[in-house]
């Protein structure tokens, strides 16, 4: 109580939570355009561009946090959790850029209706934490909702792990060259990382909310 106290009456650094928010619409933005480029097909990119673009601002993004984690003495809540939230949230568009990298060295211009459905559950997945970070600002009011938020990924990640085993189990009935059936595979995990990464960082933000309430 006393700590809590001494906090809210020092001076804070703000901007992380504007980091925070900025980097997840970086994710939503990539995420938006993964799944375009898995439901066209076809010419994928203009979809790699802004992937790769949105990937490299958010680096950007995460290298500004981590050098205000370290000038700042007074955060808005606990510095290793500020640390672990933007890695987390950088950890997801890395992926979803890897997830394209791979898409055009195999040169896939045709996906399967589990890994469509897969990336717009990814998209998703990118637009809750979108819409939940900015509660961050303001934990005590808005715990019910965070909540609601880091109960309806891990839902919607259950269902995409599903997914997944479905999508695995045709490929495995149906595809018989090797050499496909490898690179599908691939895909398959990536986007399931991409979910999972997604599942992190609400993880992160579920123990922030913990510890301040």
């Amino acid at each position: 109580m006393v700590l809590r106290l001494f906090r809210a009456l020092m001076p804070k650094e703000e901007r992380f939570l504007d980091y925070f928010c900025e980097h997840s619409e970086k994710i939503v933005a990539a995420a938006d355009a993964l799944h375009t480029m898995l439901a066209n097909g076809g010419d994928t990119s203009d979809c790699f561009h802004t992937i790769c673009v949105n990937e490299g601002q958010a680096d950007l993004i995460t290298k500004k946090t981590l050098l205000a984690l370290h000038k700042t003495f007074i955060t808005p809540f606990d510095r290793a959790d500020i640390r672990e939230l933007i890695v987390a949230l950088d950890d997801t568009i890395d992926l979803i850029e890897e997830t394209a990298q791979r898409i055009r060295i195999y040169g896939m211009t045709q996906f399967t209706p589990e890994m469509v459905e897969m990336a717009a559950t990814a998209r998703v997945c990118a637009e809750l934490l979108r819409d939940g970070l900015p509660r961050l600002g303001q934990i005590t009011r808005n715990v019910t909702q965070l909540n609601t938020m880091a109960e309806e990924i891990s839902r919607i990640e259950g269902q995409a792990d599903q997914k997944m085993r479905e999508g695995l189990s045709t490929l495995f009935r149906q595809e018989k060259d090797p050499i496909i059936l490898m690179t599908q595979k691939e895909i398959y995990e990536l986007l399931e990382e991409v979910i999972d990464r997604c599942q992190d960082v609400s993880d992160v933000i579920s123990g922030i909310v913990t510890e301040q309430v």
